[in-house]
């Protein structure tokens, strides 16, 4: 049955690729994870549909991910298919105030193609690793922006396989939240609304922005950005700090000295390292202060 999957898949998609028992280290930005069994990167929105339509047919299990940003993927792999949005589905247009872009372009790009036509308003996503997709379906945000102030609408597949465009307001966009996987959405592109600015004071503020990152953010080693949201009331990093976990290690992984907000891979890390400090850090902060860590990280494979 494995066998007529593959072939299928590989006749239903001409313009983009199919893999298999690709390392998903590959692919996340934790640089850790076994091999997806069946991996593809669709060339156009039809491909896309096409194959989740034969996983479901053939009863094999399927996950959509774009830049792994915000993904710990287990040390065992995923026994099924990875769908990864990500270059051949990362188009960007802009016309007057309009931004409109696919969900693999990165938000790095539309930023500076924002900046590029005068338009203000995307400096904040400027540093965020990921792609459009996966920030609108956790309404990403930063430094005081977030997705939901610029965005006019949507274009996602439905589970019943329709495409549909859906306004903002209709997206339920709050802190790191959004419908999308709550109606099992696959953001496909979504269309943004700018402000003109002067090109150079947008590029300044991009600049300080990215400073700041340096400055405070473990960059320099893989990780997926902040580990945890932020509790209401609190701030998740200091919790961590005031319990004692700054530091706190675990094989390759580790509880960053410069912010500990952030689980990192400081060499060589399994996934079950990783996976293991975060509960320990939820448990730790649990018991001392009463607040539940919710990550912003999405568990696959374990």
């Amino acid at each position: 049955m494995r066998q007529e999957f593959i072939r299928t898949l590989k006749e239903q998609i001409k313009e983009g690729a199919v893999m298999e028992q690709e390392p998903m280290s590959r692919h996340t930005s934790f640089q850790v994870g076994g091999p997806a069994a069946f991996f593809v990167e669709p060339g156009n929105r039809r491909e896309l549909k096409a194959a989740i339509e034969l996983a479901g047919e053939q009863e094999v299990p399927c996950f959509v991910t774009g830049n792994g940003t915000n993904l710990l993927v287990s040390d065992e792999g995923y026994d099924g298919l990875i769908i990864h949005i990500g270059k051949l589905l990362s188009g960007i247009s802009v016309s007057d105030n309009l931004v409109e872009a696919e969900a693999g372009a990165s938000l790095a790009k539309i930023a500076r193609a924002a900046h590029e036509h005068g338009l203000s308003g995307m400096e904040f996503a400027a540093g965020i690793p990921g792609s459009l997709g996966g920030a609108v379906a956790m309404n990403a945000g930063a430094y005081g922006g977030e997705m939901k102030d610029i965005l006019i609408d949507v274009d996602v597949l439905t589970p019943e396989g329709e495409f549909l465009r859906v306004p903002a307001g209709q997206m339920d966009l709050s802190y790191r939240h959004s419908c999308v996987f709550e109606r099992d959405y696959i953001v496909l592109g979504a269309r943004m609304s700018l402000t003109p600015g002067d090109p150079r004071q947008i590029l300044d503020r991009m600049n300080e922005l990215a400073a700041r990152r340096r400055e405070k953010q473990p960059l320099e080693y893989p990780s997926a950005g902040s580990t945890f949201k932020r509790p209401e009331g609190y701030f998740a990093g200091k919790l961590i700090q005031d319990a004692g976990l700054k530091g706190y290690t675990v094989g390759g992984a580790q509880v960053s000295e410069k912010h500990s907000g952030f689980v990192i891979n400081k060499g060589g890390a399994e996934a079950e390292e990783i996976r293991f400090l975060i509960r320990q850090v939820q448990k730790k902060v649990g018991r001392q202060f009463g607040v539940m860590l919710e990550t912003e990280v999405r568990f696959l494979g374990f």
